[in-house]
């Protein structure tokens, strides 16, 4: 449709335009609903819809079978002004049912009542069995040509851009799960290439419970709620995950990851990704490389504690989705290198004594360097949910010339299982016709029919060869960039169901793990497991998860016995001590700070000129500012107000990396039990206990804490000492600030943890 045939997206248009000099400067910061301020009463003159924010855009406009349209996207979503029935007559209400007089009863005739009851009734499809809770964004993949030597895919080749769409996940939980919950999360990667889609569906985690993908079903129902009660909900600490485990040793390095603080990332933004298993790569003259895949996160990885992790799942459960939208929002757009560790492809497939086709186990980076090969950035949101991030369908098989698989059992068990999943959630076999999954390169591929079939095919000759087409289409040749699968040797063998010796330990690498943790890393283990056991009722399978813990090191398993007030048992295989890895450990380097949030505490009192600077300079280092007041609304002057993003009601530790205090606030009017819990029984005069709690939340979670201007009596009402690391102050502003941010690039101020192992 035309600018001259659509006047209502010209007059949404004006619409935006009318209101952009009345935006609030509180609007600098992410997460405000629409792209303008809604108006109090509610609008009652017919407009269009409004334009997307512009953080967000939808799928590229491609036609089914993979032809670049050229349609803006605005021409394929909803438009118009009026309300229309699904077929496009106008409606003049959608409150009341058609009745035989206004007390009914309802007639049958009721189209519209239909359609839309109906509709509804269908809004919902299956939900993924496994990753159903997800976030996602729209980005672009920048490939070095580092790659070009051992890959002749091309959109690896020096500075090609590749559009992408990155979905990330929680794999145990529903889809109205929490987001911090203790799991491994998925990191799926949609490579729109001009030589077809390229999936790349890893974890944050390099290592996998099983290896071999018949026994996913199992390990799956094991850490799902019981079937009689359907509880725990997205958690692994319940007695069938860990009867499980223990019982099958070889998911013990993924449990340990998973125990550790990798299962509780900070954010999918400062979260590694895998791709687990091994793959192969071949270069332009055929030959092949075996490869891992790795995400590194440009922010760093950085992890939540567990009481953070708690406190998120009841006061904000959409944490993680929650911060990479206003991440993108903002402009800190979140950027991952993409990199490779290289293997020869040697007929025995193993390095250094590492089976490559075994996901239960990593290559250490000191024995394999990664090497970066291109830079994944996301830099749009998704404009629809369900159209976008809940109908995206990765598939392992979604492979292009250049990149190949190898026969990792757990991923040749996943080549079917993608696919078939895909036909029962998204309707049948063409749910790669749907605008997110459609691919950038022409589709000629004589299947047909079958439920949504979208693409409207000419031609009367499905099949080949034929002549009644001209023989189209025709079977391309290597030459002609044809995907053609490498040529390795097939072991001559009896059939049999077994593993390879090659699988059977199950212990050196968690133990690799173990021993390359700093000390808060492991405390961290060591509680984790605690409380999961604790959660357990059999006792049984407490002490048997004892025995695992003892076969990789007897100072974890004893501490874990002492929490569990059991006797340490002692360990069956004889411990080795491998040199650690660095690269495994989440502490020790300094990181940008792209996104982060520090919280400003102030009030009407406090020095609004050093908060303004404040505000400023964050905004200015791609940071997010959030003032923290008594109250909401704005505070200081009517000519140069500050807004207030949150309130001591609404304020928890969780949001912030950070803190600064501006003086000394006032209490809330609102702090008193009956409404605010928090409050407690606050007297006027003293400081608002929330904010206490606020402090000592930030203080336990080992968060910097700078001052100025006069809070040193709030610290001390906090029981917080003014020499404890990471507790600055200064005499300005800008002062504190600096040391803040200093403090920030480390994550968090680790030495607060105290450690005994």
């Amino acid at each position: 449709m035309s600018e001259k045939k659509n006047p209502v997206k010209a007059t949404a248009d004006k619409v935006v335009e009318a209101v952009q000099d009345t935006v609030a400067p509180g609007n600098e910061i992410p997460g405000a609903p629409g792209p303008v301020p809604p108006p109090v009463d509610e609008p009652i003159d017919p407009t269009g819809p409004l334009p997307p924010k512009s953080d967000q855009r939808g799928p590229d406009t491609y036609s089914p079978t993979g032809q670049e349209t050229g349609i803006p996207q605005k021409e394929v979503a909803q438009d118009g002004e009026y309300l229309t029935t699904a077929q496009g007559a106008r409606l003049y209400d959608t409150d009341h049912s058609l009745k035989a007089g206004p007390r009914g009863p309802v007639l049958l005739q009721d189209h519209h009542l239909r359609e839309k009851i109906t509709h509804f009734d269908h809004e919902r499809i299956p939900e993924r069995v496994v990753h159903a809770r997800g976030a996602a964004a729209h980005g672009v993949f920048r490939a070095y040509g580092t790659a070009a030597s051992v890959s002749k895919a091309a959109f690896l080749a020096k500075d090609v851009e590749t559009p992408v769409f990155v979905r990330f996940s929680t794999v145990l939980g529903s889809r109205g799960s929490a987001d911090t919950v203790r799991d491994t999360r998925g990191f799926a990667t949609k490579f729109y290439t001009e030589e077809g889609v390229f999936d790349l569906v890893g974890n944050n985690i390099p290592v996998f419970f099983i290896q071999d993908a018949i026994k996913f079903p199992d390990v799956i129902h094991a850490g799902k709620p019981h079937p009689d009660r359907e509880i725990p909900q997205a958690q692994s600490a319940h007695d069938t995950f860990w009867d499980f485990v223990t019982l099958h040793t070889e998911a013990t390095h993924h449990t340990l990851w998973n125990m550790s603080d990798r299962g509780i990332p900070r954010s999918y933004r400062m979260m590694e990704g895998f791709g687990v298993h091994t793959f192969r790569l071949v270069d332009a003259e055929g030959a092949s490389t075996l490869v891992k895949f790795h995400w590194k996160p440009k922010l760093g990885v950085h992890s939540l504690v567990w009481e953070e992790a708690q406190i998120a799942a009841g006061v904000d459960p959409d944490f993680h989705r929650r911060d990479l939208a206003d991440a993108i929002e903002a402009g800190a757009f979140p950027q991952w290198e993409l990199g490779i560790q290289t293997f020869p492809d040697t007929p025995e497939q193993n390095f250094a004594g590492i089976d490559l086709l075994d996901p239960t186990k990593i290559v250490p980076e000191e024995m394999a360097p990664v090497q970066p090969i291109g830079l994944l950035t996301l830099n749009a949101n998704p404009s629809n949910y369900f159209a976008e991030t809940e109908q995206v369908a990765f598939h392992l098989g979604h492979l292009v010339p250049g990149i190949d698989v190898t026969d990792d059992p757990l991923l040749q068990g996943r080549l079917f299982s993608y696919l078939d999943t895909q036909l029962t959630r998204l309707g049948g076999p063409n749910f790669g016709q749907l605008p997110i999954n459609r691919t950038h390169a022409p589709v000629n591929d004589m299947l047909r029919d079958g439920m949504h079939q979208t693409a409207v095919h000419r031609g009367v000759a499905p099949y080949r060869p034929n002549s009644l087409d001209g023989g189209c289409p025709f079977a391309a040749g290597e030459d002609a960039g044809a995907f053609v699968e490498v040529p390795a040797k097939v072991a001559a063998s009896v059939k049999e169901r077994k593993a390879p010796a090659s699988f059977d330990d199950h212990f050196s690498q968690p133990r690799l793990f173990w021993l390359s943790m700093t000390p808060p890393e492991r405390e961290h283990i060591i509680a984790a497991y605690t409380f999961e056991l604790g959660k357990c009722y059999e006792q049984a399978i407490k002490e048997r998860a004892l025995t695992v813990l003892a076969n990789v090191d007897s100072e974890l398993c004893a501490q874990v016995a002492a929490g569990l007030g059991l006797p340490t048992p002692a360990g069956e295989d004889r411990l080795t001590d491998p040199a650690p890895s660095a690269a495994l450990s989440q502490l020790g380097q300094t990181w940008p700070l792209d996104g982060r949030i520090v919280g400003i505490v102030a009030d009407a009192n406090a020095d609004l000129d050093g908060v303004r600077t404040v505000q400023r300079a964050l905004l200015d280092a791609g940071m997010v500012p959030l003032v923290i007041a008594p109250a909401g609304g704005t505070i200081g002057p009517d000519d140069d107000p500050v807004t207030v993003q949150r309130t001591f009601t609404t304020a928890r530790s969780i949001e912030f990396d950070a803190l600064v205090l501006a003086g000394a606030p006032a209490p809330g009017g609102d702090g008193y039990g009956a409404r605010d819990a928090k409050a407690g029984d606050a007297q006027p005069s003293s400081t608002d206990p929330r904010l206490l709690l606020l402090l000592n939340e930030a203080f336990r979670h080992g968060k910097a804490i700078g001052h100025w201007e006069d809070a040193d009596a709030v610290l001390t009402q906090a029981a917080i000492p003014n020499d404890a690391p990471g507790v600055v102050s200064a005499g300005s502003a800008t002062g504190v600030l600096d040391q803040v941010l200093q403090l920030l690039e480390s994550h968090r101020v680790w030495d607060r943890f105290p450690t005994t192992v």
